[in-house]
């Protein structure tokens, strides 16, 4: 940049030479050696220049390397520095590990020794209460089992003093069951025996207006109960029941010794039932007015499988004489059927009625269908409804409220400016309540 300064001086220095001359009238050749010298002059300034040019690059170059020297060994003294910070701290880093690490060790060694202690301590009086406790129940134990056994012994005394009194009522009741022997002896009293407990069977299943008792059938002949059965118009179809207890035939079958005994029994216990069996069938079934079959009850389940067993005779008296013989289970099972079929009977003579209750629960039904989808609408509007008050009415608070804080904000502004603002925020506000009402 100097350079060139100093090249424009003399350019000017010449420029206004060369005016002078021409200014003064010089002759040609005066002119001629100014150019000349100009020339010559300028030669030589450009030769100066070119000089200074060359030497002031190697001047240059030479300040690029004093000042790279001058880098490499502030970046170099800058590394060692670092580095040696850098070592510094990581000896500090290290020695502060090791502190730590020590600090850390001690503390572990230091709830080592105490676990242990409290551990051993606790071991110990965990001992000392299992010790305690052993104690306890054994003393417990020993005390329950005394007081265990002697309830035992004075409950097996009891048991076996019990069991004497008990013995002496078996022979009581062996007593009563000969003086009972001895008294269904009588016919008389054996068929109230079989009557009793055929009424307690029938009152137990069937309701009273479904069987009568002591019935006549024909002139002069009643039998012990009959069940009515649905008939023809109001008159019932009756089912006759007798009740038959030959014991002195099935007390000689109990009391034979051998073989031939016991089929004299057995013939004479059929026979017995055969005889039974052709009373009733002429007595009691008399159709239309009973059932085609009558019912010979057996009070006692021995007597009952006695003749069960005999297939023969079994078939024979419902075939020959259409009567079936039933013990107190078959007879049980036998008006429990009964029993559902008169449910059946009543539930299909009721059936128009049922009918009449179902149609009438539909129309009920439609009717609540109906309430119900109206209050199912009304809960919607209800829904809606409060959804938009609280919707509305929310953003209504929430914007009163900012316009409270912004009141409190804008508390340094002249009153002018607030008010104004005020008011047109209310108008605003009052327009969008609007708009969301509609």
């Amino acid at each position: 940049m100097d350079i060139q300064l100093v090249l424009l001086i003399v350019c000017v220095v010449l420029l206004v030479a060369i005016t002078v001359l021409l200014l003064n009238n010089k002759k040609q050749s005066d002119l001629s050696q100014i150019v000349s010298l100009v020339k010559r002059s300028m030669d030589e300034q450009r030769e100066s220049v070119e000089r200074q040019i060359a030497t002031g690059v190697t001047n240059q170059f030479q300040r690029f390397d004093v000042i790279q020297q001058s880098v490499n060994s502030t970046l170099q003294s800058s590394r060692e520095e670092i580095s040696r910070q850098l070592r510094s701290f990581q000896e500090q880093i290290d020695s502060r590990l090791s502190s730590v690490q020590r600090d850390n060790t001690e503390s572990i060694e230091r709830i080592n020794a105490t676990l242990e202690n409290k551990m051993k301590l606790l071991q110990e009086s965990n001992e000392k209460r299992l010790e305690q406790m052993q104690g306890v129940v054994d003393e417990k134990l020993q005390n329950t089992l005394d007081t265990r056994l002697t309830q035992s012994f004075e409950l097996v005394s009891k048991q076996l003093d019990s069991v004497q009194i008990g013995l002496g009522e078996m022979k009581n009741l062996a007593a009563d069951a000969k003086s009972l022997k001895n008294a269904l002896t009588n016919v008389k009293e054996r068929g109230t025996y079989g009557e009793i407990r055929l009424e307690k069977l029938l009152a137990d299943i069937l309701i009273p207006s479904q069987f009568d008792m002591n019935v006549e059938i024909a002139n002069g002949k009643r039998v012990d109960f009959a069940i009515k059965l649905p008939g023809n118009g109001d008159m019932p179809l009756l089912l006759p029941i007798d009740s038959k207890f030959p014991i002195e035939d099935y007390n000689r079958l109990l009391d034979a010794d051998d073989k031939v005994a016991i089929d004299e029994a057995r013939k004479s216990l059929a026979q017995r039932i055969r005889v039974f069996a052709k009373d009733i069938h002429d007595k009691y079934i008399l159709p239309p007015k009973t059932t085609d079959f009558a019912l010979m009850f057996l009070p006692t389940e021995g007597l009952y499988a006695e003749v069960v067993q005999n297939a023969a005779l079994f078939e024979e008296l419902r075939n020959k004489y259409k009567v079936t013989v039933v013990g107190a289970t078959t007879l049980s099972a036998f008006l429990s059927s009964l029993q559902i079929g008169f449910k059946t009977l009543a539930i299909e003579q009721r059936s128009q009625e049922v009918w009449d209750t179902l149609r009438s629960v539909k129309k009920q039904f439609y009717e609540f269908e109906k309430h119900l989808n109206q209050a199912r609408k009304q809960l919607q509007t209800v829904d809606s409804t409060m959804e938009k008050l609280v919707g509305i009415r929310t953003r209504a608070i929430n914007r009163a409220l900012r316009n409270v804080e912004e009141l409190s904000d804008n508390s340094n502004q002249p009153q002018g400016i607030t008010s104004g603002r005020l008011n047109a925020s209310g108008w605003i506000e009052n327009a969008e309540d609007m708009n969301e009402d509609n």
